[in-house]
């Protein structure tokens, strides 16, 4: 038998950006059903590192300091080594407080706050262990969606606006026809793992730059590291295949500092994790009455820490769109369309710098790289337009702020939020408990 429920906007993805858009959306009066396929959050391997700008999101949806009491690490900024040999230092100390540094916030402890944030607002539904299936049209002006819960069970979730946030390989899109755009923008891929490492902290996110190859290491709680192991794409099976032994010696030539670590801690090859790194970006993230979100519309590699931060930001800029579409009784992808205008630009732009960042530290050796780097790192480190760079880098081309003007029940102002961007836009608000009153079925 077939279930059914009516909302305003029905979320496919309990990810960062996912229950981000529904958190703001909540607040804005907006009733959401969220659907989430996995019935836990643990994704020990899903990205962890939170830039300035995303923290300023979150601190201004009053969750950060909720969110890193579960345990996180602060963390100064990137490193890039090579031979021991210091090439490149890039510190966020020197960026503006209170968000002068990266946080290593382990995935879960984000979407656990999140979750329970939505869980104190009315008209918050949440739906894990329910994959879906189907999308739905009818004759008027609502959509919807169909998931198969945990029992098997269809569920008919009829909403005003659905929002594809279920990620990199999302089933929203691939159902709503829209072509992914991914293309094989890096030459590498990457295997993490994750060891114990009490007392052996860096404080940073480094890259050792090693023969052939580069490992990322950064600090991650609970007194652990993270390791990430760049390998040529599609050359881990021929890795895989000669046993745990030969990856421990390479990880542990390519990271001496941790080898003792890497040793220890390392038993099988289960204990790692392979991510495909590539770059997407769909052509059109919007049709009448649904509008891709996150990972969903456009897909970056690990480089430069920027996968929560743009899931994020685009929740932030999609929040607004939402709530006067729904108050205008608009749905069509004209209108919905804005936010690719919006945030297009910002995706484009952080994919241009992966690149750069690719060829620049993960590249092969010689003397012209060499130097390149050499300049690369002195315009970063020792200038005035280096600082302006890491601003970029931190915040993004065009911060976002959360419109908190248009909540009807808004949160206190946690003590060091910079809230001047939402008050700009306060004489634009739109009373959004109308949105829930006037389209509830």
């Amino acid at each position: 038998m077939t279930r059914a429920q009516n909302t305003d906007v029905c979320v496919v993805g309990a990810g960062p950006a996912g229950l981000a858009l529904s958190l703001m959306l909540l607040r804005s009066g907006v009733a959401v059903t969220l659907l989430e396929k996995s019935r836990s959050f643990a994704r020990d391997f899903h990205g962890e590192i939170l830039q300035p700008g995303g923290q300023r999101i979150l601190d201004e949806l009053g969750v950060l300091d909720a969110a890193r009491s579960r345990g996180d690490r602060a963390l100064r900024g990137f490193q890039v080594l090579e031979r021991d040999r210091l090439l490149l230092d890039i510190d966020y100390t020197r960026l503006d407080a209170p968000y002068g540094r990266l946080l290593a916030l382990p995935q879960r402890h984000l979407l656990e706050t999140l979750l329970a944030a939505c869980r104190t607002q009315p008209g918050f539904t949440y739906r894990d262990g329910h994959r879906l299936s189907a999308l739905t049209e009818d004759d008027g002006p609502r959509t919807g969606a169909v998931a198969k819960g945990p029992d098997g069970r269809p569920l008919t979730v009829r909403a005003r606006v659905v929002v594809g946030a279920d990620g990199r390989f999302s089933r929203t899109r691939a159902l709503a026809g829209i072509d992914a755009g991914r293309t094989e923008t890096f030459d590498q891929d990457l295997v993490w793992c994750s060891v114990p490492a009490p007392g052996r902290t860096t404080r940073h996110v480094r890259v050792h730059r090693a023969e052939g190859t580069a490992v990322l290491v950064h600090d991650t709680h609970p007194d652990r590291i993270r390791i990430g192991w760049t390998l040529p794409h599609r050359s881990w099976p021929a890795v895989a295949e000669r046993g745990i032994g030969v990856v421990k010696d390479r990880l542990a030539a390519a990271v001496p500092e941790f080898a003792d670590l890497v040793t220890e801690h390392l038993t099988g090859l289960s204990d790692l994790k392979l991510l495909d790194v590539f770059a997407a970006r769909a052509p059109r993230w919007s049709r009448d009455g649904l509008v891709l979100l996150g990972d969903s519309a456009h897909t970056h590699g690990p480089l430069g820490a920027q996968g929560v931060n743009l899931a994020l930001q685009d929740a932030a800029a999609l929040h607004p769109v939402l709530v006067e579409a729904l108050h205008a009784g608009d749905t069509s992808h004209t209108r919905l369309a804005r936010f690719q205008e919006l945030r297009a630009p910002a995706a484009d732009a952080v994919t241009r710098a992966q690149r750069l960042q690719a060829k620049a530290f993960f590249g092969t050796a010689g003397r012209a790289a060499t130097l390149a780097r050499a300049a690369a790192a002195h315009l970063v480190t020792r200038t005035p337009i280096g600082a302006r760079i890491t601003a970029k880098v931190a915040y993004g081309a065009a911060p976002v702020h959360v419109r908190t003007d248009l909540f009807t029940h808004p949160e206190p102002v946690p003590t060091g939020t910079r809230a001047a961007g939402p008050a700009r836009h306060a004489s634009r608000a739109v009373h959004a408990r109308k949105v829930h009153d006037d389209h509830r079925s």
